[in-house]
């Protein structure tokens, strides 16, 4: 049995976690003090400073304090969604310009086309932002890999990955059944959540992943072509 719709997670599973940390991460602190000089008094000022105040319980914030928990967020690596959103707009330009390019596994934009060619519905979901995410696909070294997506589901669409709430709301959001859906991931805690969803999962640990292999208790991948689409089904 192949899946109607693949759900994908990015960092560790299509690209490197390495690239996030290395290449993205110190490219959003380093711009966060600027970004908001330059957008103050915007809308998009105000809603990444309400979203720190909100996520922190507290309404006696300002814009330098909310650079600090910001910065203190990127370092510990916390999936705060005002800090994935204020990332994925600085990201944005970047990309934009051209002085950013993400990061794919070899053989992902050829499988990717393999299954949307086979009719299998694709979609993203990260705890970067969906704008981090329509980045990361649209400025891959093999070219724009967006047109081979469905859509895409973040924090602030879907909800905590940890969360078998999460995998509901994607379901009903995109029409295909939980037992028609495949999710695949690196997080073993991810992949608990979606599977308390009724969806099917598999692992993904990539060789240069530090990690152990497998994901523990998981039908687990090197590569997305490792095995074919119904062998994954579990």
């Amino acid at each position: 049995m192949s899946p109607g719709a693949v759900v994908l997670d990015v960092e560790g599973t299509v690209g490197a976690i390495a690239h996030v940390h290395d290449v993205l991460f110190p490219y959003a602190r380093e711009r966060l003090p600027g970004w908001f000089a330059e957008h103050r008094g915007t809308a998009r000022a105000a809603r990444v400073l309400s979203g720190v105040r909100e996520y922190l319980g507290t309404t006696d914030l300002d814009e330098a304090g909310a650079v600090a928990q910001l910065t203190r967020w990127i370092d510990e690596d916390v999936k705060a969604p005002p800090l994935k959103t204020v990332q994925g707009w600085i990201w944005a330009t970047g990309y934009a310009d051209g002085s950013l390019t993400s990061h794919v596994y070899p053989e992902v934009p050829r499988v990717l086309r393999r299954w949307h060619a086979a009719g299998v519905a694709l979609y993203i979901y990260s705890s970067g932002s969906v704008t981090a995410q329509e980045d990361w696909f649209a400025h891959t070294p093999s070219g724009d890999l967006t047109p081979l997506l469905r859509g895409y589901f973040d924090l602030d669409t879907a909800g905590s990955k940890r969360s078998p709430d999460a995998y509901r709301r994607i379901s009903a959001a995109i029409g295909t059944p939980p037992d028609a859906t495949l999710f695949l991931s690196d997080s073993a805690e991810e992949l608990d959540a979606a599977e308390a969803a009724g969806w099917h999962t598999a692992g993904v640990r990539r060789p240069d992943d530090p990690r152990p292999h497998p994901v523990p208790g998981r039908t687990t991948v090197r590569s997305l072509d490792e095995r074919e689409l119904g062998q994954l089904m579990r």
